[in-house]
């Protein structure tokens, strides 16, 4: 008896260090791939997640977090993640909506303060949904840094915050939408947009991150690079880290809310991403908690406009990979571009975040997506 015991034990003990074999093989034919990616596009650093059957089963960061003291980046480190950070937003209008402080039809003027009507359009009404979806014929022409920009009794040229088309009628991606939808969130739940994402979102995730760079740990910040490329050369962008302290001591709730960068001001590492975007594939449900319920998970995933496959501050695509369904967003701004797609129904996805690249385009994806996502598919989940 005790030498069948013995052969189950070393039978057990070959096929661990079997399936440890094949898993180191499986990284380092994914990393060299990966690695080769990175010299395609001259990146200077990348974080990677990969979830598959539900679990996160893969993590790594490659490259540097500082070009200036060639400081290696680690999965701990944190990245302003850029328009990625609007589904947080949503995420949150979608808390309001179940606790029945608004609905999504509402009236967007109404819930904002003051008037938010298309004057092409003005009896045509701008509802929430709308300006989720990037369907509200508002722009970015102005800018979309604060609210004075499309507030009729604060500035004169409001009107070229709005397209020609009429509410519901046409698609332009916009990020004054979220900076207002932002506002919402602070004059709905009585919190300050930061506070409200880290009690509501973050801290039952169990994420370190949030919108306040103040309130977290800057010796965490990974450092973000434009490329130029007539020089090739990098140059840095603290914008991205802003702290904003005096902005934030005469910050009125409810108005001064783009501060923050309810649109694309998120700080959270590529692992803790990955976990917010389990919540997402698990329609709502992370951490052994509902976050959103179902449905709403649901419509958020839901393609409202057909060409761009735009749904709730998340879209579709089956080009990224090409012919496997994903829903998610990608962001861009400082140099950095940061990548969260999944699937659902298989309970894989991906997060990829770099600090700095030669970034070239083919249709609405960056190379570097295109290419850094199709070789983690190909390693870990086909």
């Amino acid at each position: 008896m005790n030498y069948l015991n013995s052969f189950k034990s070393l039978t057990f003990l070959i096929l661990v260090l079997l399936n440890s074999s094949i898993v180191k093989a499986q990284y380092e034919a994914a990393e060299a791939d990966l690695n080769k990616v990175m010299n395609q596009f001259s990146a200077v650093g990348v974080s990677v997640a990969v979830v598959k059957e539900g679990k996160i089963v893969y993590t790594h960061s490659f490259g540097l977090k500082n070009l200036e003291n060639q400081t290696p980046l680690t999965d701990s480190d944190i990245f302003r993640i850029a328009s990625i950070s609007k589904s947080f937003s949503a995420t949150s209008i979608m808390q309001l909506v179940e606790s029945g402080k608004l609905s999504l039809d509402d009236d967007f003027g109404d819930l904002v303060g003051f008037k938010i009507r298309n004057p092409k359009f003005p009896d045509q009404k701008i509802t929430l949904k709308m300006a989720l979806s990037h369907t509200s014929s508002l722009n970015d022409s102005q800018g979309y840094l604060n609210l004075d920009l499309i507030n009729p009794a604060k500035n004169p040229d409001y009107a070229k915050c709005y397209n020609d088309y009429a509410p519901g009628k046409g698609y332009q991606y916009c990020n004054l939408n979220f900076n207002l939808i932002g506002t919402i969130i602070e004059k709905k739940s009585g919190e300050r947009f930061d506070r409200y994402l880290e009690q509501h979102i973050l801290k039952p995730l169990g994420l370190y991150g949030g919108y306040h760079v103040d309130a977290l740990d800057s010796t965490r910040f990974v450092k973000l690079y434009e490329y130029h490329a007539d020089t090739k050369t990098f140059t840095p962008s603290p914008a991205a880290y802003a702290p904003r302290r005096e902005e934030i001591k005469n910050y009125v709730m409810g108005y001064s809310t783009p501060i923050f960068s309810p649109t694309g001001g998120m700080k959270i590492s590529a692992t803790d991403l990955a976990k917010y975007m389990m919540m997402h594939m698990n329609y709502g449900t992370g951490n052994g908690l509902k976050i959103i319920s179902k449905k709403h998970a649901k419509l958020m995933q839901t393609k409202i406009t057909e060409e761009e496959e735009y749904g709730l501050a998340l879209r579709q695509s089956a080009t990224l990979v090409p012919g496997v369904k994903l829903v998610g967003h990608t962001g861009s701004a400082y140099g950095l571009y940061s990548t969260m797609f999944f699937n659902p129904k298989e309970k894989f996805g991906f997060i990829i975040i770099t600090n700095g690249i030669n970034a070239t385009y083919t249709g609405d994806f960056p190379d570097f997506t295109r290419a850094a996502i199709n070789t983690l598919y190909q390693h870990f989940i086909r």
